[in-house]
């Protein structure tokens, strides 16, 4: 018989991704979110929903590194802080 207490340790580590865990980005992210320091509350709501976990907890910073551009952070943005902007391809 399984430990119930084990089992529910192991889904909830699971479920939190970890830096990188997609890899880098490279050059394929079409659009990247940037953050208005005016009008960010820091509600924290990015760095909850980020699937990448790009978003740092300390003053809010984005890794572009490992950021996909997917557009979540901005979607659940309560004030507007963050717009998506289309890369520029060099």
């Amino acid at each position: 018989m399984k430990n119930e207490k084990n089992d529910v340790g192991h889904i909830n580590s699971l479920s939190r991704p970890t830096k990188g865990c997609a890899g880098d980005t490279g050059e394929w992210r079409v659009f990247r979110p940037v953050r208005d320091e005016r009008k960010c509350n820091n509600c924290l709501l990015c760095w909850v929903y980020c699937p990448e976990a790009s978003i740092t907890k300390e003053g809010v910073e984005i890794d572009y590194q490992y950021c996909k551009g997917c557009g979540v952070c901005a979607v659940e943005c309560p004030t507007g802080a963050i717009s998506m902007v289309k890369e520029k391809k060099s």
